[in-house]
């Protein structure tokens, strides 16, 4: 076989491997981030239900793994369509849908503006990122972003801690001094990054569109 035909059948492989990726939706990145997805509906049971230790652990399972089916996937090229939109949705679910009914629970520290505002920023960016890639520009995540997920897990990590002791020891019993600190800041924090970033895509964006 010469070197050309050598070539073109690689390059015939490599295709052929590429739609298998494209298409193999039930590879390990996506039943990750599905696994992650049954976490976060976990999470939004027991929250209601006042089991916050529980709801605390699976959060933080749900929230510490979102890293492992991006890199996998990049990491074996398993990277899939159907990947790049469920892995993304999945990291808005766990984070809108904890705020939300974290918002509902008495002295959670997360009030319901609070929530209505993590949720806009997230339909915002979204809506954005779709006129704006499908012109075929890059909307591509920046720095703020993804400090903003971070300082958000944290918030709903403290609220959760302050739960669980509210629940155990009585609703009028103060906090312990490093988590009535870290509260408040945490939560705050998190509103702070949340609106910071939303502005910095919508300038983006603006520029993008002119």
């Amino acid at each position: 076989m010469t070197t050309k035909k050598k070539k073109h059948a690689t390059a015939q492989l490599n295709a052929i491997t590429a739609r298998g990726t494209e298409n193999d939706i039930w590879n390990v990145p996506n039943i990750i981030t599905m696994v992650r997805l049954v976490l976060a509906i976990a999470v939004f049971v027991l929250i209601p239900l006042h089991q916050f230790t529980a709801a605390l652990i699976v959060f933080v399972i749900a929230a510490s793994t979102d890293w492992m089916d991006g890199y996998w996937a990049r990491k074996y090229g398993q990277v899939t369509k159907l990947g790049r939109v469920l892995d993304p949705f999945v990291d808005k679910i766990i984070i809108c849908g904890t705020y939300i009914f974290l918002a509902a629970e008495v002295n959670s520290g997360i009030a319901a503006w609070m929530a209505t505002v993590v949720m806009g920023r997230e339909l915002l960016v979204t809506a954005l990122r779709s006129v704006i890639e499908g012109s075929g520009g890059d909307f591509s995540a920046k720095w703020a972003g993804k400090v903003k997920m971070v300082v958000q897990c944290l918030a709903v990590v403290a609220s959760l801690v302050a739960l669980r002791h509210f629940a155990q020891y009585g609703a009028g019993t103060p906090l312990p001094d490093w988590l009535g600190v870290v509260l408040p800041i945490a939560v705050w924090g998190s509103i702070a990054i949340t609106i910071y970033s939303g502005l910095e895509y919508v300038f983006i964006a603006a520029k993008k569109m002119n």
